[in-house]
C-alpha cells in the first residue's frame, strides 16, 4: 500500500478517532510532528512576507489538522482561522486549547468568506488532497477552481497565499497551479533543497492581484542552508530550484461563423431525414440555393 496517505483514503476518514488520538496520546509523534510542522509552517511565514509593522493579521491556516500550524502563526502575533475537513483532527485542536476560530471545512466546496478580509493564508501538507476523486460526485477541477477562486475572492488586494505541497508528480504540480494561474493568482513554486529527496520541500507562493510588495518569487533554499536563486541548470525539471509561472487567464474563444452548407450536403441530409421516415421537401432546382441578402 502507498504510503501517501491521500491515496489511502478520503482525509476525514484517513483521519478518524484512531488516527487523531496519535497527536494525544504517543508523546514520540507528538514530538516529530510538531518539530516538522513548526520548521514547515515559519517558512510558509517567511514566504508570507507579511509586513514588519507589528500589527497582528487575520490569516488562514487551511488544513489546519491539529493545530500544530496555527501555533506558528499565533507565535508571530496573529489571528487566525482554521479550517479542516476532518472533526477528529479538530477535536484534538480543541482539546490542546489552540488560540485561533476552527471551522469544519470542505475547501473543495469553496471558502464562504466576505471578499477581501482575510490578510494571508498558509497550508501544510493539504492542497494536493484536492487532486483526489474520492466520491463519485468529486471531480478534481472543479474543486480546483472552487477552492482557488474563493480564495482569491476573500483575500486583500496584495496578500499572498503560501501552501506547501507534497505533488504526486509534475503533471499534479502542474494541474494545481494552472488553477491558481486562472483564478487571477500570479506566483509559482519555490523549492527548497532541490536535490535532496529526503528534505526537498515545494512551497506554492501566490500572490493576489497588484501589491506594493514585488510579485517575484523569493529564493529557495539550498543544501547548506544558503538561498539559492534562478534555475540550476545542471539538472532536468525536478531539481529546478524555483519553477516560476505569471498569472495567464485564459484567453476568450474567437466565435467561428460557419459558412452556408453547400448543395451536395443539403441532399445528402434530406436522404438521411426520408431514411427515418421523417416529411421532407422534394429535391428541385431551388434546394441549397443561395439568396441575395435583406436589406
Amino acid at each position: 500500500m502507498s504510503s501517501r496517505p491521500e491515496l489511502q483514503a478520503p482525509p476525514e476518514i484517513f483521519y478518524n478517532d484512531v488516527e487523531a488520538r496519535k497527536y494525544t496520546s504517543s508523546s514520540r509523534i507528538i514530538e516529530i510532528q510538531a518539530r516538522i510542522t513548526a520548521k514547515l509552517s515559519e517558512r510558509a511565514m517567511e514566504l508570507l512576507a507579511l509586513p514588519d509593522d507589528g500589527v497582528p493579521r487575520l490569516l488562514l491556516d487551511i488544513g489546519c489538522g491539529s493545530g500544530l500550524s496555527g501555533e506558528t502563526l499565533s507565535e508571530n502575533g496573529h489571528q487566525w482561522i482554521g479550517l479542516d475537513i476532518s472533526q477528529s483532527m479538530l477535536d484534538v485542536a480543541l482539546e490542546r486549547e489552540v488560540e485561533g476560530d476552527l471551522l469544519l471545512s470542505d475547501m473543495g466546496q469553496g471558502l464562504g468568506f466576505r471578499p477581501g478580509v482575510i490578510d494571508g493564508a498558509i497550508s501544510i501538507s493539504a492542497v494536493q488532497w484536492l487532486c483526489n476523486a474520492d466520491k463519485s460526485s468529486h471531480e478534481p477541477r472543479l474543486r480546483l477552481k472552487a477552492f482557488f477562486g474563493s480564495l482569491y475572492r476573500c483575500l486583500a488586494r496584495g496578500a499572498r497565499a503560501v501552501f506547501q505541497v507534497y505533488p504526486e508528480n509534475i503533471a499534479q504540480r502542474e494541474l494545481i497551479l494552472g488553477f491558481a494561474m486562472r483564478a487571477g493568482f500570479a506566483g509559482g513554486v519555490v523549492v527548497d533543497f532541490p536535490h535532496s529527496t529526503k528534505i526537498r520541500k515545494e512551497y506554492l507562493v501566490l500572490t493576489c492581484g497588484p501589491s506594493s510588495i514585488s510579485t517575484a518569487l523569493p529564493n529557495g533554499k539550498g543544501e547548506d542552508g544558503e538561498s539559492v536563486s534562478d534555475y540550476d541548470n545542471s539538472g532536468d525539471e525536478e531539481n529546478q530550484t524555483v519553477c516560476i509561472s505569471d498569472r495567464h487567464r485564459p484567453r476568450k474563444k474567437m466565435k467561428i461563423t460557419k459558412k452556408g452548407k453547400g448543395r451536395e450536403w443539403v441532399l445528402k441530409k434530406k436522404e438521411q431525414m426520408r431514411r427515418k421516415g421523417n416529411a421532407v421537401p422534394l429535391d428541385t432546382k431551388f434546394t441549397a440555393r443561395k439568396r441575395k441578402a435583406r436589406f
